[in-house]
């Protein structure tokens, strides 16, 4: 009798789907057709013109990827998230947005002077990022069909923000020409950003951060009351302009009650020798300095208050150096707290009335 074969073992154990091996535009491609899939908004309009054009032209390329390549493209895109310990601004203008307070205005501008001569970087990514007086200064010289680019290149808040500062006729003939920007082809908007670019970053660096006034204001704070006084009868006789905006940054020791938050205090006078603070409270006896001494006292523990008021007390009479001297340290104190950004002072009149 023939004996009847036994069926092979059937194999339940299929191979897996190996996926194809990718190069990083097809897998940036791929997380971007998946994002743009599952309805999610990419700013993809903030990558640089180069990158863009490669994206584009890489998912033109492409057909279709099967379950197993997506599911293997997908994990590594996320690992690569969840491994991210430390980012970085992304693109040379933010990078100088970061660090332009800790390098020198020179390097600044020989930077974005680089930038803007590179045929590969975005013109209008830097031009978005000068200054409303420099934007506004272009939007009146240049003609209007080049303000109108410049215009329809910018984000719309900016745009409406410049616009609302230009003289009405001005507006009115910018707004007209966006509207003939509907044809103007892309490599003529980015030459026009590029020579707007080169020309914007060719303006000379200014050797110091701030206005005149400002410095002036700031040496004066920690000058001594009589020669600040005469400082300022000086300027008023030779700019009296120049004078009134000095004295408007000059902060002393009477402004302190209304231009410090009450908050504030302790940080000021755990800066500030005892002593000193005894000396500079106790010399205030009258009008506006009297005033920010109460000021003072008033945003402490009612505990320190009290022990600060017993040393006055024994302080006796202060002479007029020694008082210059302590008001000085507590003005110093503020100013430094303020440029480290753990004070801001209120503007003259702010919470009035």
């Amino acid at each position: 009798m023939t004996a009847i074969a036994k069926p092979e073992t059937l194999r339940t154990d299929a191979a897996r789907p190996v996926p194809r091996v990718m190069t990083g535009r097809e897998k940036a491609a791929i997380i971007v057709r998946l994002l743009l899939t599952e309805g999610s908004g990419l700013p993809l309009k903030a990558l640089p013109d180069d990158l863009q054009t490669a994206l584009t032209e890489q998912m033109g390329a492409m057909r279709s990827v099967d379950r197993a390549t997506l599911r293997a493209v997908v994990e590594e895109f996320v690992s690569r998230l969840d491994s991210v310990g430390l980012s970085f601004p992304g693109g040379l203008e933010r990078a100088l947005d970061l660090l332009e307070s800790h390098i020198s205005p020179a390097a600044a501008t020989r930077i974005r002077s680089q930038r803007a001569s590179n045929p590969n970087a975005d013109p209008w990514e830097r031009i978005a990022a000068l200054g409303t007086d420099r934007l506004l200064a272009a939007l009146n010289e240049e003609s209007t069909e080049i303000g109108a680019v410049l215009l329809s290149k910018l984000p719309v808040a900016q745009a409406a923000e410049l616009l609302g500062k230009l003289p009405g006729d001005r507006a009115r003939r910018l707004a007209y020409g966006v509207g003939k920007t509907g044809h103007v082809q892309p490599e003529t908007v980015r030459q026009i950003g590029l020579s707007l670019a080169g020309q914007l970053s060719a303006a000379p660096a200014r050797a110091f951060g701030g206005e005149p006034e400002d410095r002036v204001g700031a040496i004066l704070n920690i000058a001594p009351a009589l020669t600040r006084d005469e400082v300022l009868a000086g300027l008023s006789e030779d700019d009296a302009e120049f004078a009134d905006r000095v004295r408007r940054a000059i902060f002393t020791f009477a402004d302190i009650a209304t231009r410090i938050e009450g908050r504030d205090i302790p940080k000021v006078t755990r800066k500030v020798d005892q002593a000193q603070l005894v000396t500079a409270l106790a010399s205030a006896t009258a009008g506006d300095d009297a005033a920010s001494a109460e000021f003072i006292l008033a945003s402490l523990s009612q505990r320190m208050a009290a022990t600060l008021r017993e040393e006055m007390a024994a302080r006796g009479a202060v002479r007029t150096k020694d008082a210059d001297a302590a008001q000085t340290a507590i003005i110093a104190a503020i100013r430094e707290l303020q440029e480290a950004g753990e004070l801001a002072l209120k503007s003259e009149g702010e919470g009035e009335e």
